[in-house]
């Protein structure tokens, strides 16, 4: 929040009042304080770097790419460009060089700031491309300047107040490329009105969020990390850790003791395999029953809650007992005792799994919202929660359902359009000014919003009947620690069938508990104990699906599926066609016969 009487214009604004009214609490650092920086120095950074890219020629209006692991720098050269009056954006650091070339010539812009370990596959994309400058942050690489070069040897001439003071608010503030999921990526243009209408909307639900503790590990180059844990921080005076492996993302929990927590559905999957798993453990049947019961009474309540149901006394003290001898500790040791807000997001979750996070006593709103939308156009409301719905509008949002029950949005924070293609921004705004989101969904009588599923990938089997692969795959999720990935065929087809694969640090310690040995993942995939519980999983997901979604057959896949791989996004969204089409002899044997 601005410090001044009336709120920031643009980020530049938010910013500098930000470094003047806490310049010596600390803004951006790395696990064990190896990089500690505090909103003084990182105003003093911005300065410099804004020079530095004045001297190579950055411009009002221009853009500014940067290719970067999660980290300091990130921060500071993002912010730097803003400054100098330039648009700066980030790519995935999983693009094929023919992917990057796509994204930069559509940016357009002239200077590339990567790490050392990205050059050889950005020095093959730049090819063709405006890119003139390439700024390493962290070596001395032949051909490319130094971020501490960069910042040593700014345009003396160089007039940072009148620049940053002449950023408006509908200028670029960004520019998010789709993943790419369904073609080419689609390069979203956000100003700075889009993200600080979004900026008051998040403060609007969560409160006053100033001095925060958020971690960054998702990639920069996805609008909701970069709204959290970027430009949330500089509006609010957030405190950033910043994780370069986004493995340290559950393990890092109890040295930052996070305020305001953003999760993808994959994180909240491990953390609930990683308690089942401590509770199997468990030597002590004792403990082990009285994690089960005070768990089991969490759920309870927050179902209830859900439902809007006032819990009997008898439940309200069992929750009070729970809470006192097991679920206060669970969040200690989880790092999570601290989280004002947690948030779940960018992919569908299981209920099951939100009923469990907030069975802990871990306030956990499911958000909906695209890159086109500035990240969250909806969101549960903290203490009114309702578990499988993905909130009410936040605030500035208008929401209306189309006549097939696609979910239209309008408001301050829809996208200025598509970089580069009118055409493709007109099928994405009508006249009106709606947003055409291409997920169906329904809206109760409260504002309560429930996302069915993607336009496109709706599942028609050959009897005509419709259904859900992410509510599906979802509830088998759910069903078992060890399932790492799944995805669900059924389109035009007699019935549902599954293609999994194992989870690995599940797989792993299933494999020592039960004395199988060191197997790598494709090992254990073929193994008959593995494979029972499986069957298992896959069994009782089906015990809570209606007749129609439930999988007849499935296969255990001889693979692991990472984030930016063939299969998965790096925000972990399912590439439904490129599985389609690798795995092709695998889906028709499940149909053979």
């Amino acid at each position: 929040m601005t410090t001044g009487n009336a709120s920031p214009n643009t980020l530049c604004e938010a910013f500098q009042d930000t470094v003047a009214s806490h310049g010596d609490a600390v803004a951006l650092r790395t696990p064990g304080d190896g990089v500690v920086i505090t909103w003084r120095q990182y105003g003093e950074r911005v300065r410099r770097i804004a020079a530095g890219l004045a001297k190579l020629g950055v411009r009002h209006g221009d853009t500014v790419g940067i290719m970067l692991t999660n980290r300091p720098e990130f921060h500071l050269v993002d912010t730097g460009a803003l400054h100098a009056g330039a648009t700066p954006f980030s790519v995935y650091n999983t693009l094929a060089p023919e992917q990057l070339n796509y994204v930069l010539t559509n940016a357009g812009n002239k200077v590339m700031v990567c790490e050392e370990q990205f050059l050889p596959v950005l020095r093959k994309a730049v090819e063709g491309t405006a890119v003139e400058h390439i700024v390493c942050v962290d070596a001395d690489a032949e051909g490319a300047t130094t971020l501490r070069e960069l910042e040593a040897g700014g345009d003396p001439g160089f007039d940072f107040e009148s620049t940053w003071r002449a950023v408006e608010p509908g200028d670029l503030v960004t520019i998010i490329y789709t993943s790419g999921t369904t073609g080419p990526p689609k390069g979203v243009e956000l100003t700075h009105a889009n993200l600080l209408a979004e900026r008051d909307a998040a403060v609007d639900f969560a409160g006053d969020v100033t001095g925060d503790r958020v971690i960054s590990y998702l990639p920069d180059a996805h609008i909701a990390n970069r709204i959290v844990t970027h430009y949330l921080a500089i509006t609010n005076a957030a405190q950033v850790t910043t994780l370069a492996d986004i493995k340290q993302a559950v393990t890092v929990l109890p040295e930052v003791r996070p305020t305001f927590f953003l999760a993808v559905p994959q994180v909240w999957y491990k953390l609930k395999a990683a308690i089942e798993l401590a509770l199997a453990e468990e030597s002590s049947p004792i403990k082990r029953r009285l994690g089960q019961w005070a768990i089991g009474v969490g759920r309870q309540s927050a179902r209830l809650a859900s439902d809007g149901t006032t819990p009997p006394r008898t439940l309200l003290l069992q929750h009070s007992l729970a809470d006192r001898l097991v679920l206060r500790a669970v969040r200690k040791k989880l790092g999570l005792d601290q989280v004002r807000l947690a948030v779940t997001g960018a992919a569908p979750i299981s209920p099951d799994v939100v009923e469990f996070v907030l069975g802990l006593g871990i306030p956990c709103c499911e958000v909906w919202g695209l890159s086109e939308t500035c990240a969250a156009a909806t969101i549960n409301p903290p203490g009114a929660i309702r578990i499988g719905t993905v909130g009410k509008a936040v605030r500035g949002v208008k929401l209306r359902l189309a006549d097939d029950g696609e979910l239209l949005v309008a408001g301050p924070t829809v996208m200025k359009g598509y970089r580069g293609d009118p055409a493709k921004t007109a099928e994405a705004i009508d006249a009106d000014g709606w947003l055409h989101t291409g997920d169906i969904g329904t809206i109760d009588a409260d504002g309560y919003v429930t996302i069915v599923d993607r336009k496109k990938e709706l599942i028609v089997n050959s009897s005509g009947k419709n259904m859900s692969p992410s509510n599906i795959e979802g509830t088998i999720r759910a069903a078992s620690p060890l399932i790492g990935g799944a995805v669900v065929i059924g389109n035009d087809r007699p019935y549902v069938v599954a293609l999994l694969t194992l989870d690995p640090d599940a797989a792993a310690a299933f494999a020592t508990r039960n004395g199988i040995g060191n197997g790598s993942p494709g090992d254990l995939a073929s193994n008959p104990l593995v494979r029972t519980e499986i069957d298992r999983a896959v069994a009782a997901a089906n015990a809570k699906l209606s007749r129609v979604e439930q999988v007849k057959k499935s296969t255990l896949l001889p693979a692991t599926w990472e984030p930016g791989g063939d299969e998965f996004t790096p925000t972990m969204k399912l590439r439904r066609k490129p599985i389609d089409a690798k795995y092709a002899r695998e889906i028709e044997s499940l149909y053979a016969g």
